[in-house]
């Protein structure tokens, strides 16, 4: 697992990647499917929409979710599809902001799956900077990608 932070005018860029071993198809199929990430992410408390399948660009779905002890709802439309090897969504907090973007990259590596996520999110003011070095930054999005490769791994 790797993680790599970014903050730069007033953005932050957090990857992580894994090694997952389970064929490029079937992982790609897993983590775009709205309705499985409850099981694997963990802010995430429900999905509603399109929750059933891989969605394709357009496609939209709200998801229920804490962070910081804090729960808001985000609704995320796929912006980019490439199966199995991109897949982005753009997520606009309700009522609120914008929610950032997440980008998978898959790669297939023999029976492997390089996994790669990247989540690109607004940090405003000074405050939110310092909130998010201390509390958000890396915790979530390693263990998401970690619980990812088990449950995967489990099947």
């Amino acid at each position: 697992r790797v993680f790599q932070l970014q903050e730069k005018t007033g953005m932050t860029v957090i990857q992580n990647e894994m090694l997952i071993q389970r064929p490029v198809d079937r992982v790609f199929e897993f983590a775009t499917t709205p309705g499985r990430w409850p099981l694997w992410h963990p802010s995430s408390l429900g999905v509603e929409g399109a929750v059933d399948h891989s969605l394709g660009v357009g496609e939209r779905c709200t998801e229920s979710f804490r962070v910081a002890g804090r729960g808001e709802q985000v609704v995320w439309t796929v912006v980019e599809r490439e199966a199995p090897i991109t897949w982005a969504i753009d997520g606009r907090i309700v009522g609120r902001r914008n929610g950032g973007v997440i980008r998978y990259r898959l790669t297939p590596r023999d029976e492997f799956t390089h996994f790669e996520q990247t989540f690109t999110y607004e940090t405003p003011g000074l405050l939110f900077r310092l909130l998010n070095r201390l509390l958000f930054r890396r915790r979530e999005s390693a263990e998401a990608v970690s619980r990812l490769k088990a449950v995967l791994e489990r099947e």
